[in-house]
């Protein structure tokens, strides 16, 4: 994924959930430690550009393997490219932060999230 300051959130965030269906990354105004929750009200609006949020104006490629864990990418985000990120996963209807599980694989958030997913269709059926 091609992080650029002319890029808006809600682009780099569809292309992250192409890669990763059941997880989602919202970006903050402020960041967090590893394990730590992000508050709802610094949440950015997904309509604003990378240039305006980020505090490292460095472009490139942001390379996202499914065996790096949560905390890997919140970092490299932070420190590449000064952008303030969470990764969600998907809890059924509901979408909740994995702070408690940071130190799990993309991998093996996505399907976790993909398994309550389709819990929660079953239930609807």
């Amino acid at each position: 994924m091609l992080i650029t300051n002319d890029k808006k959130i809600k682009d780099l965030q569809a292309e992250f959930r192409q890669v990763f269906p059941s997880l989602k990354l919202e970006f903050y105004k402020g960041s967090h430690r590893e394990g730590e929750a992000s508050p709802a009200r610094q949440q950015l609006d997904n309509e604003r550009l990378l240039g305006e949020v980020r505090s490292v104006q460095a472009m490139g490629d942001l390379h996202i393997q499914d065996k790096m864990s949560v905390s890997e990418l919140e970092k490299m985000l932070l420190e590449k490219f000064g952008l303030n990120a969470q990764v969600f996963r998907r809890s059924g209807t509901l979408w909740l932060q994995t702070s408690a599980t940071d130190h799990w694989t993309l991998a093996e958030q996505n399907r976790k999230g993909g398994h309550s997913e389709q819990l929660a269709r079953e239930k609807l059926e």
